[in-house]
């Protein structure tokens, strides 16, 4: 595997020093999703940046799931954050579960009570969050705060005997009410759900919260570099505090990084279970979410995926990147890999006036010209054909070189053909293109006479096969996601559209997850959920081409 992007991962930086210094003879990073929805994009970047981090000096990659909130969280999200992490070619070391230290997430709070660390409050949120303070003025002690140790064990334990109903009490850290750092002013460490773990079943009905659960996860684990995006920056103090006071025999080092924000993007879990919810999407995995698998279904690779994230490289300030950059990169990847083809995605019948009616001929066109290795196939070309809606027009503006009345195109692989005619429906709409063809101008034949402007794709209509094909633009229309908006009003009403269309016969064996480029219509997928015996389905993987460019 390569190794990430060196100009601009200070992260790298980091360990490289504590491994040179002695302070680590191995390196331990971990990858710690909450299993409550299908990783995205943003995910992957943490990903890559956690296993080729730990890859690239000889270490040990985790993958751990924070399943410390019960009502969210689900097996269906952990089975496929274990597909989404293979998928994208990494195999992690150890596999755990928060829910698994429990047991020792008990013990470390006790200890806190004993020492003084930790205390029982009956403060109801709307209560604590009065007492809280604001970033100008320091909280106000709870009127809990000084129960003795004694009184303080014994409601603990009588908190997991499940003697108390959700929310009745909590425990808190005992630590500064005005301290300029709000998330030092005794934060909740434990609460009550009379819930079903996903993991654990019913044995537990006190759960810990992430900010005291993860600095132990990571201890206990020998976790060396506990790398997390920057919203955390201001939790770090908690974090050192979790594991300092609760004696914890490895100090693992939090260290923040900018996390991927991408244009027309949301990036929410929340948000997305909304959309799922909502069925403005088909799915977690629809191919318009930016989650893993609905880029996986679209038809984007890993390796695409891999590279983009390596070029955005790790930055310690926040940045707004263009959704056409990871488009740039699937490009790249299906460019040499995706064999070309023909598909008409909205078809106009063309009939060769002067072309033998039962006369069907067998062309031999390349499936790469770019790579020579992916060999030639054989293309059936009779009198009828169908072509693209687009590339005729009766009356065309200047510089339009495609068919119009008396004017003449290559048919792509095949002859030169001039439009002499045409049919309209009642409606007035073009459903018939008539030509005449001249057979001296058959391609790979020596022809050297005129040229012509103009070259489109076509599909023979005795032999090809039908098709769907799926069109995407942005599910998210603006950048701006505040909270005070509502988010669903911002949904693109023109994110898919389903056309019926033509393949040429050749692809009709195609199988789920192939991929090929349809010449002048862009790379496409057969989709893994639509298809059938009966029927292809294509997702449009990204258009041919883009004005975006890599800055060097």
């Amino acid at each position: 595997m390569e190794a990430v992007n060196n100009t601009s991962n200070f992260i790298k930086n980091i360990v490289k020093e504590d491994l040179e210094s002695g302070k680590h003879k191995e390196i331990i990073t971990r990858f710690p999703p909450e299993p409550n929805g299908y990783l995205h994009i943003g995910h992957a970047k943490s990903i890559v940046l956690n296993f080729e981090l730990a890859d690239e000096f000889k270490g040990k990659t985790n993958l751990r799931f924070d399943d410390t909130n019960p009502l969210k969280e689900d097996t269906e999200y952990v089975e496929s954050i274990e597909e989404d992490v293979r998928w994208l070619g990494f195999e992690w070391d150890g596999l755990y579960f928060a829910s698994n230290y429990f047991e020792e997430m008990y013990k470390r709070a006790v200890l806190l009570i004993k020492k003084g660390k930790a205390y029982v409050c009956d403060l109801s949120a709307e209560q604590m969050k009065e007492y809280r303070g604001t970033l100008t003025e320091p909280g106000k002690e709870s009127p809990y705060r000084n129960r003795s140790v004694e009184e303080n064990l014994d409601l603990f334990e009588r908190m997991n005997k499940g003697e108390f109903k959700d929310g009745e009490k909590v425990l808190r850290a005992k630590i500064d009410m005005a301290s300029p750092n709000i998330n030092m002013r005794d934060p909740i460490i434990y609460r009550i759900s009379h819930t079903t773990h996903h993991n654990t079943g019913n044995k537990w009905c006190i759960y810990p919260m992430y900010d005291f659960a993860h600095p132990i996860e990571d201890a206990i684990e020998g976790i060396t570099h506990s790398i997390c995006t920057l919203e955390f920056e201001d939790h770090r103090p908690l974090y050192d505090w979790i594991v300092r006071e609760c004696e914890m025999e490895n100090t693992p080092r939090q260290i923040e990084f900018a996390r991927l924000n991408l244009t027309n993007t949301v990036m929410s879990k929340r948000k997305l279970k909304l959309l799922v919810d909502e069925k403005v999407v088909d799915g977690w995995d629809d191919p318009r979410m930016p989650t893993i698998a609905g880029l996986r279904r679209r038809g984007y690779t890993a390796e695409a995926i891999r590279n983009f994230c390596r070029e955005i490289g790790v930055a310690k300030s926040n940045s707004l990147v263009d959704e056409q950059m990871l488009e740039h990169f699937i490009r790249e990847d299906l460019h040499l890999k995706a064999p070309r083809t023909m598909a008409v995605i909205r078809p106009l019948k063309l009939i060769i006036t002067n072309y033998p009616e039962d006369q069907v001929e067998m062309l031999e066109i390349e499936n790469n010209p770019d790579d020579p290795d992916m060999g030639t196939r054989k293309v059936s070309f009779s009198r009828e054909l169908y072509i693209e809606q687009e590339d005729f027009m009766e009356n065309p503006p200047k510089k339009y070189f495609r068919l119009f009345p008396g004017n003449e195109v290559r048919l792509k692989g095949a002859y030169f053909v001039k439009c002499t005619d045409f049919v309209k429906d009642e409606d007035g709409n073009v459903v018939e293109v008539h030509c005449t063809y001249d057979p001296e101008t058959k391609s790979g034949a020596g022809f050297t006479g005129r040229k012509v402007k103009g070259t489109i794709h076509w599909v023979d209509a005795k032999s090809a096969v039908s098709a769907e094909f799926r069109l995407y633009e942005p599910l998210i229309m603006s950048d701006d996601q505040e909270e005070s908006k509502n988010f669903l009003e911002q949904i693109n009403p023109n994110s898919l559209e389903i056309l019926e269309g033509y393949i040429e016969e050749s692809m009709k064996d195609a199988k789920p997850q192939d991929k090929f480029q349809f010449l002048r219509n862009g790379y496409f997928s057969v989709d893994t959920k639509y298809t059938s015996e009966n029927k292809l389905v294509f997702n449009r993987v990204v258009s041919l081409k883009s004005s975006f460019k890599i800055q060097k």
